[in-house]
């Protein structure tokens, strides 16, 4: 028998053995009056899209430790204790860096003809002090070798070094919901493990270092500034990190993102020998004053056990260039939404549910990890907490604006009888698939990788990968409100019933040390 066959038994068989174990446990049916409350108020008294509009309209893009995050949070700390929650505060960790904020962004091609530039200045990158006129200049810079070429050759210019790339049209539309295929396949059990492609990994790491080096490359010759085409086209610019947050680091050149079909315009210019003429007005601002960042916390008060938890929770940050709409506006409206429905209903909970709000999860979950290592366990030598014990479940939300279709279990085939039933009151809203792999990439992982039952809920991509994460496109339009609501109902009713059953979610083997 092949090894990948002899695997694939043994994981039938682990399975097989949880699937019987969590089935003989008595899990508490959905609790059809508490549900109906909860769907009554969400479906017809909500109030996830006002808090949407205050956190990306009025306060905008979250980069965390900037101004706009701050005050963003006091207004989550206010509204939170406006609807009667308990123990509302901001808990500091860190330390996360310096905070960042763009002031002004113009950019316009001077000549040949004028018109002007969709762009955005990279986070922690410096401003232009003040508008600068200047070539532009394209240096093909593939290669250390490329260097020398460019010597005392870029000074006060804008710089181009990426070729041109070919556009393809958009013949499917961007958004799409689950199919019934894409669903069944997402349950379907894992196969073998691949093996890590190690030779990708290393074209990776070897393209990360050279742009280190093109970055202090290009700083030390003085070019005004760096122009990057965007990753994606029509108008969507994705816009990152382009400098260090650590103040003890040497400042770098302005780097900025531009629309890939003006960043081509430019270039094909160049390529006829026409002199191109940009003007560009960067004014950034970097915080020092304060290196820590936060979380915010809220609790209803559980009853009988009140000393056991429940988590929800969603990061608050955000990147710069939109609104954090749906990357994670969405999550944390929802998620504040759901503490609220479970406080308005009046519904008695036996365990304690907790929200949390989390920053730093843009720059590797570093918000939920502090959280987790002080609260609960440190992953580096797995000492745990007392709360350790304590904990039924976190749920998760942060994969954009589209409804919940099922759960990823995180490979906790134990909960597949528990929430088998949970999902019952919830398939007629397209809730019913539950996919035993794991997903990373977001805060649940903090709890999964100490073997706390952390969860994800599986969402409709809608837009999210084509068009919203992490470009200027993440905007409050971008949001499907019904799919909110729809979100914030099954998250508090989720909740609800764990908070309620007899025993604590099962968990997975403890990791190791």
């Amino acid at each position: 028998m092949r090894k990948s066959m002899e695997l694939a038994c043994v994981l039938a068989l682990l399975f097989a053995a949880a699937w019987t174990l969590a089935a003989q446990t008595e899990w508490p049916a959905p609790d059809a009056a508490a549900i109906a409350a909860l769907e009554e108020e969400g479906f017809h008294h909500s109030r996830v899209m006002d808090v949407l509009s205050y956190l990306t309209d009025v306060y905008g893009a979250r980069l965390t430790n900037s101004p706009n995050i701050r005050e963003a949070g006091e207004y989550a700390i206010k509204t939170l204790g406006s609807w009667g929650l308990a123990n509302v505060h901001e808990e500091p960790w860190g330390p996360f860096g310096r905070g960042w904020s763009n002031e002004l962004m113009e950019a316009n091609e001077i000549s040949p003809r004028h018109f002007p530039l969709i762009a955005y200045p990279k986070a922690w990158t410096p401003g232009t002090n003040g508008p600068v006129t200047a070539e532009a200049v394209y240096a093909r810079i593939e290669k250390e070798e490329d260097f020398q070429a460019y010597h005392e050759k870029l000074r006060g210019k804008f710089v181009l070094t990426a070729p041109l790339r070919a556009l393809e049209a958009h013949f499917d539309a961007p958004g799409h919901r689950l199919t019934d295929q894409e669903l069944a396949d997402l349950a379907q059990p894992p196969g073998p493990p691949r093996p890590p492609d190690q030779a990708v990994r290393d074209r990776a790491l070897a393209q990360q270092q050279f742009n280190a080096k093109l970055v202090k490359f290009l700083t030390d010759e003085k070019a005004a500034a760096w122009l990057e085409p965007s990753p994606h086209d029509d108008g969507t610019i994705t816009v990152m990190a382009g400098g260090s947050r650590d103040p003890g680091q040497p400042m770098v050149l302005p780097r900025v993102a531009v629309a890939i079909e003006q960043y081509g315009r430019i270039l094909r210019t160049l390529e006829k020998n026409i002199p191109v003429t940009l003007q560009i007005d960067i004014a950034s601002k970097f915080y020092d004053n304060n290196l820590d960042s936060f979380n915010i916390l809220a609790e209803i008060p559980g009853t009988d056990k009140a000393d056991e938890l429940v988590m929800l929770g969603a990061h608050f940050d955000s990147w710069d260039s939109g609104d954090g709409a749906t990357d994670n506006g969405a999550g944390s409206a929802v998620m504040m939404e759901a503490m609220r429905l479970l406080k308005v209903s009046g519904l008695k909970m036996r365990r304690t549910v907790r929200l949390a709000l989390w920053t730093g999860e843009e720059e590797g979950m570093l918000g939920s990890r502090a959280y987790v290592g002080a609260h609960f366990a440190e992953r580096k030598d797995m000492k745990l907490h007392p709360d350790y014990a304590k904990l039924s479940a976190y749920f998760n939300v942060d994969n954009g604006t589209g409804r919940i279709r099922g759960i990823y279990m995180q490979e906790n085939e134990a909960a597949r009888a528990v929430f088998e039933k949970w999902m019952e009151p919830f398939k007629t809203m397209g809730m019913t698939t539950l996919a035993f792999r794991g997903v990373g990439g977001t805060d649940h992982v903090s709890f999964d990788e100490v073997g706390l039952p952390g969860f994800q809920f599986i969402q409709d991509p809608i837009e999210y990968e084509t068009r919203t994460h992490h470009t200027n496109m993440d905007l409050y339009e971008r949001l499907q409100e019904e799919d909110l609501k729809q979100m914030a109902v099954i998250v508090a009713s989720f909740a609800y019933m764990t908070a309620n059953s007899e025993q604590l979610l099962p968990r997975k083997t403890q990791p190791k040390n």
